[in-house]
């Protein structure tokens, strides 16, 4: 007992090996901030620097830049429409609504203690259920993750506003760029038309960037002369009757984070949806409608993604299976430094398992202090005059849009889906479920396949496997409930048996 509690707090007994996590947490804000500058590839670049250090400075470090990113990705969110990370995608459809109406300070306030509240639980998960919860994740077959996916994809629903058509259409488009490439089982051309750009498939980064990014600039050109609305900075901490009334849909969303994150291949972004969606549908009446900057469509997501990060960690601390991008490549990490993670690393090396659960805890501290400092200055880019804003935003776009690949390709691609996203948005057509749909095609296409394979190219024998395994049957009803719950027949089902009441 006394032992574990000594790895734990092995972080704050060490000088050297606080500075770091806080420099790294610090420096995961602002690079996560940054559309582009993904938390995986500062992670994956750290590994060329730390090699030769120690495991537990080297790790440190990581593990701060890790939680740092993960809560950056909500500040261009929310001020400038223009998500960080993937995982902040959800964010920006109410907090960007918020900052226009001036209430950045409070929206990222807000973001700031519950992503604190979802690492906390997710930290808690990882140091008490982690076997319970690793034997979880394991026991999802490959038709699982398929229908996993599929769920993700009809979040289209509920980020599609009332046009459910419009909302599939936009995510089934997604879906189709995702695929564009070398099938990487046949190693053939897909979607290519023999064009050798088309052949390396298209950055979802780039897809995001211009989507969100583009796009924003080029509608505001509209009210290039329009005065900037001033933000509210009186209280930035919000009040702990704040904090009471949005705690149950954090406990919610916090569970639905870790256990999204526990699932190896998924990560942060599918949490923040779901989370996302599911506050949608447990919120019967919020003060302002989802879409417009409901704070409800803050707390879910934000929760959910940083209660992720510890879910991640659940698999590759236990089985040696990646949660996510950078558990993979923290993976390697811990091999150069000689560490085997995996079912005998908690059994060989108990002490690295608490520290790691000690160097998380102590970056998600930090992450709460940095994260309430700095708005007041962070806010005032919505303040700027839009003609300042507007290249602003073209600039931290291309460069976004560069800095992942360093190729001049992908600016271009960034550049073409702002034209689309611009027109798209000028007919009614949702970005989100586009960059979901681009996101989710993986995970869909390569389980789609694995499951056949599985299954012997025999349909039959798939679905018999559906409907014997109780996990995918939870999974094929939920599937099929939520098609229903979005469709008109469902409400005329409710009419029909509920009198019209909510249910």
């Amino acid at each position: 007992m006394f032992e574990t509690l000594a790895d734990v707090i092995t972080v704050f007994t060490q000088p050297h090996l606080l500075v770091l996590v806080g420099l790294g947490t610090f420096a995961g804000i602002y690079i996560g901030a940054i559309p582009g500058l993904s938390v995986t590839m500062a992670v994956s670049i750290l590994i060329s620097f730390t090699f030769s250090w120690d495991v537990y400075p080297a790790i440190s470090l990581m593990i701060g830049i890790y939680m740092g990113g993960v809560y950056g990705g909500s500040r261009t969110a929310i001020l400038l429409n223009i998500p960080g990370a993937p995982s902040a995608i959800a964010t920006a459809i109410d907090g960007y609504p918020m900052a226009q109406k001036g209430d950045a300070g409070t929206a990222i306030g807000v973001t700031t203690v519950m992503s604190f509240f979802g690492g906390l639980v997710g930290i808690l998960v990882l140091a008490i259920a982690a076997p319970f919860m690793s034997q979880f994740a394991l026991s999802f077959q490959p038709r699982d993750y398929m229908l996993l996916a599929v769920l993700g994809i009809l979040l289209v629903g509920s980020l599609s506003g009332d046009n459910l058509l419009k909302g599939i259409f936009a995510g089934a488009f997604g879906l189709g760029l995702g695929t564009v490439g070398m099938d990487p089982l046949t190693f053939t051309g897909r979607f290519t038309f023999d064009i050798p750009i088309l052949q390396a498939g298209i950055s979802f980064i780039a897809v995001m960037i211009g989507l969100f990014g583009v796009s924003e600039a080029l509608a505001q050109l509209h009210h290039v002369d329009k005065v900037a609305v001033k933000q509210k900075i009186g209280r930035i901490i919000p009040s702990f009757g704040t904090v009471r009334k949005y705690l149950p849909l954090s406990l919610q969303t916090s569970a639905i984070g870790v256990s999204i994150g526990a699932l190896p291949g998924t990560g942060g972004d599918i949490a923040a949806l779901m989370a996302y969606d599911h506050a949608k549908r447990v919120t019967k009446d919020p003060e302002v409608p989802f879409g417009e900057g409901a704070m409800e469509g803050l707390v879910a997501p934000e929760t959910a993604n940083n209660a992720a990060v510890g879910g991640a960690f659940i698999p590759m601390m236990t089985l040696g299976i990646p949660g996510d991008a950078v558990t993979a490549i923290m993976i390697g990490a811990l091999f150069i430094h000689g560490l085997n993670p995996g079912p005998m690393l908690m059994i060989d090396q108990p002490d690295m398992f608490w520290f790691i659960v000690g160097a998380l805890f102590t970056a998600n501290i930090f992450m709460l202090i940095f994260g309430l400092t700095g708005i007041r200055i962070f806010t005032k880019i919505v303040e700027m005059p839009r003609s300042i804003l507007i290249p602003l935003i073209f600039l931290l776009s291309i460069v976004g849009a560069y800095a992942v690949n360093n190729l001049i390709t992908d600016v271009y691609w960034m550049l073409g889906f702002g034209i689309l996203g611009y027109f798209m948005k000028y007919y009614g057509y949702p970005l989100a479920p586009v960059v979901l749909g681009v996101i989710l095609s993986r995970l869909l296409d390569d389980n789609w396949r694995r499951a056949i394979i599985s299954a012997r190219g025999n349909l039959g024998e798939f679905f018999e496997g559906v409907f014997t395994s109780p996990l995918s049957l939870v999974l094929f009803m939920s599937v099929i409930f939520i098609l229903l719950s979005q469709t008109p027949l469902w409400t005329k089902m409710k009419r029909r048996f509920f009198g019209g009441v909510s249910a």
